[in-house]
């Protein structure tokens, strides 16, 4: 493959920039521009080691610098790699690029060096999109979940469970092969053993799909509720800015305000909804409406109750609408004489109740805590569980759970061999398509186009 070269770094002012460079003539190339101090070529041929140098363009010195060289296997790529770090100028970083380009190097797409170390066998695919996910993460638990895929978490899972698909159908071919000397005699209890063991870890990492979405993307998260109990001052709490427009006259908001925060270590994408009420005004009917599409699609919802008033009509009909979805209510206003109590409050509702003042931010670190366990049953132990990001991924899981489950009922109807083998490879080709195996060319094109530049 031919040499790439791209800013591994963002193209703004800062303290460093990178410029990385892949290929059979990184070293070549980058040796081409490279300089010590007193003009003499820079010898960077030692892997693992970090020289001080000068870029130069013909006899004009560009930079002072310092040159990373990782030589092939044991590079991020799998091939030779030179890493020139160079001070953070924008122009400076386009014009040492540049001259990257000049001296026989190509300009990397998007991705280009992750889909090279896939391609090179140093990572399969599960590590290299939970790259893309480890720098797209949002809070501290995203973060330490792609970093468990990263450091292959999920491919050891996989080929655990590939192994013991291949001993049964590697058996099944031997006892076919050779019914005189192998006999099939007990194989039926060691695979129905395999098969149950490895639906219990399908199981388990398609249950934790939804958690490494949340992890990644955010929880969608609406605040819902009648007009003027809070909703907006709410927002503007959990925010610690001004974003939406308080006022003491009922519906004020009459649009959807969206605003992403962390709370608690998780991030929420926060979604402030026009209060729920019959009304004439048009404008304010598309706001309810939206509202009330907001609570179809969100994954939590924070229903905000005023405790100055008794629970009203409106609140009635707001808690048929959030009938079956993760609810968490918050008794509002609390920081005042309140009309309505908590105790009253859940019995009417039959939902976790949080009493808080969005005026006083209070109960805010309960509701954070109250969150965490409504998602993550409490707590988030990363060194044991799985968090699969990826929708093609799961697409893969379902596809091998169907085929054990084949397995399995074939086993209760004592089928012949033969028929297991069959479903058992389909459920192990499914498998190895999540490490990249089997996977069409357009595919990996499409997985590493969304990467950044430079990775």
């Amino acid at each position: 493959m031919d040499t790439i070269s791209a800013l591994a770094t963002a193209l703004v002012e800062s303290g460093i920039g990178i410029i990385r460079l892949s290929g059979e003539e990184a070293l070549s190339i980058a040796e081409k521009i490279l300089r010590t101090k007193s003009g003499k070529p820079l010898d960077i041929r030692e892997s693992h080691r970090i020289c001080y140098g000068f870029v130069y363009d013909k006899e004009e010195a560009v930079d002072e610098v310092l040159v990373s060289t990782f030589l092939a296997p044991k590079s991020y790529t799998g091939e030779d790699v030179v890493e020139i770090n160079c001070h953070g100028g924008v122009l400076l970083m386009q014009k040492i690029f540049t001259l990257t380009l000049k001296n026989g190097a190509r300009a990397a797409e998007p991705g280009e060096f992750t889909k090279r170390a896939f391609l090179n066998g140093r990572i399969d695919l599960s590590q290299a999109e939970a790259v893309a996910d480890l720098i797209a993460s949002k809070t501290e638990a995203g973060i330490q979940s792609s970093l468990a895929l990263v450091q292959g978490a999920l491919g050891e899972k996989i080929k655990e469970c590939r192994s013991l698909i291949l001993e049964d159908t590697a058996f099944i071919e031997a006892a076919l092969d050779d019914p005189e000397h192998i006999s099939l005699d007990g194989f039926s209890e060691k695979c129905a053993q395999h098969t149950e063991y490895i639906l219990q870890e399908i199981e388990k990492l398609l249950r934790f799909r939804e958690e490494g979405r949340m992890l990644t993307e955010g929880i969608h998260t609406a605040i819902v509720g009648k007009p003027n109990a809070g909703k907006s001052s709410l927002l503007n709490a959990l925010v610690g800015a001004e974003k939406a427009i308080v006022t003491d006259i009922p519906g004020t908001t009459r649009d959807t305000v969206e605003e992403n925060i962390r709370l608690d270590g998780l991030s929420l994408h926060l979604m402030d909804t026009a209060g729920i009420r019959n009304t004439q005004d048009i404008v304010e009917g598309i706001g309810v409406e939206k509202a009330k599409k907001s609570i179809e699609h969100a994954d939590l919802l924070l229903f905000v109750v005023d405790a100055l008033k008794e629970f009203e009509k409106e609140d009635e009909e707001i808690l048929s609408l959030v009938q079956g979805k993760k609810t968490i209510v918050l008794l509002n206003k609390t920081d005042q004489e309140t009309v309505l109590t908590k105790k009253e409050l859940e019995e009417k509702t039959g939902l976790p109740v949080i009493a808080i003042s969005a005026k006083e931010w209070t109960g805010i670190k309960e509701l954070g805590e109250k969150i965490r366990e409504l998602f993550f049953s409490g707590s988030l132990s990363f060194s044991s569980e799985i968090f699969i990001h990826s929708e093609r991924q799961r697409v893969d899981l379902e596809e091998a759970k169907r085929a054990l489950l084949e397995v399995r009922n074939g086993l209760r109807l004592s089928l012949s061999e033969d028929f297991l083998s069959i479903d058992l490879m389909g459920a192990y080709s499914a498998l190895g398509r999540i490490l990249g195996e089997e996977v069409s060319e357009d595919l990996v094109n499409e997985i590493f186009a969304k990467f950044c530049m430079g990775k």
